[in-house]
């Protein structure tokens, strides 16, 4: 029981965290619909194994030098979503673009997640031990640990999509804002992954 109390907690600060992922939600949703939105919210279901195995084997033995640069590209791709969003934004959008595919939504949540560098080191810092030390003393405390995780950090993100699909019925100009907002969020997030990286590699030298 305390590895799901474990992983619930950990799965509900990780899918309510600010970053590139639940700006991008947040973005989908306002723009397209819940659908859209959700789809992007999965998008760690079918990211995170390759991201678990990477951190376990891989990332960990790395220099911080490479996990900086995968944060930097991680937000200049970012920011270049926050331009999209924002120039096409307004009345252009009211009139209603055309909803884009499962595989468009998929494929640009993913690209953002594998170039977002805080699961590979959640997993490799936390979430591996914690997995491992659970399987220790039963595979059943690991399983819960990670289901529990899992359930609450695509869940919350799954619970803002349906929540934020109301304001898309608010008026005209609610909704130009919205818009605007969603595309500021991704360009705080970008714009923190680059600091973030630049940082980091600063504190190296």
């Amino acid at each position: 029981m305390p590895y799901v109390l474990l992983g619930l907690s950990l799965g509900l600060g990780a899918g309510l965290a600010p970053g590139p992922l639940l700006a991008l939600v947040v973005q989908r949703t306002l723009r397209y619909g819940v659908v859209s939105g959700i789809r992007i919210a999965v998008v760690p279901l079918l990211t995170d194994l390759p991201i678990v195995i990477l951190a376990i084997l891989v990332v960990s033995h790395l220099s911080e030098i490479y996990l900086h640069a995968m944060m930097f590209l991680g937000g200049v791709f970012v920011l270049w979503l926050a331009f999209e969003s924002w120039r096409e934004t307004g009345e252009a959008v009211m009139m209603g673009d055309e909803a884009p595919t499962a595989q468009q939504d998929f494929l640009r949540g993913m690209v953002v997640n594998f170039l977002n560098p805080h699961p590979y080191l959640f997993w490799g810092a936390v979430g591996a031990p914690i997995v491992i030390q659970a399987g220790n003393r039963n595979v059943k405390y690991a399983a819960g640990f990670v289901i529990a995780f899992y359930f609450l950090l695509v869940g919350s993100k799954v619970v803002l999509s349906i929540v934020l699909e109301w304001f898309r019925r608010a008026p005209s100009s609610l909704y130009h804002r919205l818009m605007q907002f969603s595309s500021l969020l991704l360009l705080a997030a970008g714009g923190y992954m680059i600091y973030s990286a630049w940082q980091g590699v600063a504190l190296l030298r």
